[in-house]
């Protein structure tokens, strides 16, 4: 990956994600491995430890399970995340979607079609997927889809 390329992802991660996102997505001594599409856009950046995202042809970001553990461990709670309580967790860990009944706390920016990270109390990483819901209506609302899961965590 070149050095160009290096600052524009992390400025892309910054500003879906907020300011030192791009940073703990894509470290400068970071290990990561980028397949190009056939016009040389960036598609997925891997490390060994798995998929940190996917760059999307709208120009955002798709979050992996590695990704979405590196933003919470860099990211002040709650930011970039849905916590939820247990009783859901079997559940999204096996990439069952999150719903809004079982969501305990909410970044309150989160809007409809952000990505997201699941996690539980404890802040660890259940998965990663696509808000439904607005954080206000997931606090809200007693039914309803609040995070369609991508991807579960191990």
């Amino acid at each position: 990956m070149t050095l160009n390329e290096l600052v524009r992802l992390r400025t892309v991660a910054d500003y879906q994600f907020g300011g030192g996102a791009g940073a703990a997505l894509f470290p400068p001594d970071g290990d990561l491995t980028v397949t190009h599409s056939t016009g040389g856009r960036p598609r997925q950046i891997r490390t060994d430890a798995g998929r940190l995202v996917s760059y999307g042809t709208d120009g955002r970001f798709t979050l992996g399970v590695e990704g979405g553990r590196r933003l919470t461990e860099a990211l002040d709670p709650p930011r970039a995340r849905v916590v939820v309580g247990a009783e859901s967790e079997p559940f999204v860990r096996e990439g069952k979607n999150a719903f809004a009944k079982f969501v305990t706390a909410v970044d309150g920016d989160v809007r409809p079609s952000d990505e997201v990270a699941v996690v539980n109390d404890d802040g660890d990483v259940l998965g990663v997927g696509r808000a439904e819901l607005s954080a206000n209506a997931m606090r809200d609302f007693g039914t309803g889809m609040a995070v369609k899961v991508r991807e579960g965590a191990d």
